[in-house]
């Protein structure tokens, strides 16, 4: 994983395994001014006017080389996960979403999607042979129903094959700072992936810790993809306040990252 920072001063990170645009967001290089929102937010309901967020949004985009009207809807820690395409440009920015999904999968030409973090795991896919892309927002609700195995199985509707799916995991709280309770622990127990997720609950001390990113790496595993078509950056939100923004470190005070994907009109 790359950090990059464009001529227009957004700074994001990028993986080398995937071809085509994408980038997850930092909070560095954007026009909000408020202590807890500044610089780069790119979510409605956070302090801004809706105004700046749009500003920041076309300044990401124009970052990463995506069209600006990015399909993202309200997110609600579910394993929902949408096909969408050239219809949907744009809903949940420019357009009023009814609806709240955590995932999207495409099989279009220059539709742009993405999933808002601060501190939940952003997973981007791509199946570059078949055209196919997906993006999907885990946080441990998500991630211990499955939404990586679902958004898998999206892209294998559209002609996708697990064996070429490439996987990006972006900057998420790590073990380092996510301390769990009993009954998170009894949760995942009880969850479909359970058997993939446990391993990944640490008993340190006195209270346990989750591996949010290793969870879904074990799940995407175990859809069919290759290890080496996996890459995750380990960067913590949480540690890293400077660079990302951190529901838990701020105590839900905050900005909000985007996480986004696209295959080129011209592929």
């Amino acid at each position: 994983m790359q950090l990059v920072t464009a001529p227009n001063g957004v700074c994001y990170l990028r993986s080398d395994l995937i071809a085509f645009p994408h980038g997850f967001s930092t909070r560095v290089g954007g026009v909000s001014t408020l202590p807890h929102t500044a610089s780069l937010n790119l979510a409605f309901g956070r302090g801004d006017a809706d105004a700046v967020v749009l500003t920041n949004l076309a300044r990401f985009t124009e970052a990463v080389g995506v069209p600006g009207e990015v399909i993202s809807l309200p997110q609600v820690h579910s394993a929902d996960v949408r096909i969408v395409g050239e219809a949907d440009r744009g809903l949940g920015y420019f357009h009023p979403a009814k609806d709240a999904c955590d995932g999207y999968v495409t099989a279009d030409k220059g539709v742009s999607i993405g999933v808002k973090t601060a501190d939940c795991v952003p997973i981007l896919l791509a199946d570059e042979e078949a055209g196919v892309v997906g993006a999907l927002h885990a946080g441990w609700r998500g991630t211990v129903a499955g939404i990586a195995r679902v958004g898998v199985a999206r892209m294998i509707s559209l002609g996708a094959d697990p064996a070429r799916i490439k996987a990006a995991i972006g900057p998420a709280i790590g073990s380092c700072c996510y301390t769990v309770g009993e009954d998170f622990c009894r949760a995942v127990a009880g969850s479909p992936c359970a058997n993939l997720c446990l391993p990944h609950i640490y008993r340190r001390e006195e209270q346990p810790t989750a591996d949010l990113p290793a969870m879904n790496v074990a799940i995407l595993r175990s859809a069919g993809l290759r290890e080496e078509n996996i890459d995750c950056t380990h960067l913590c939100t949480c540690c890293r306040t400077d660079l990302f923004y951190s529901h838990r470190a701020s105590q839900g005070l905050r900005g909000t990252m985007l996480n986004l994907i696209a295959i080129p009109k011209g592929e």
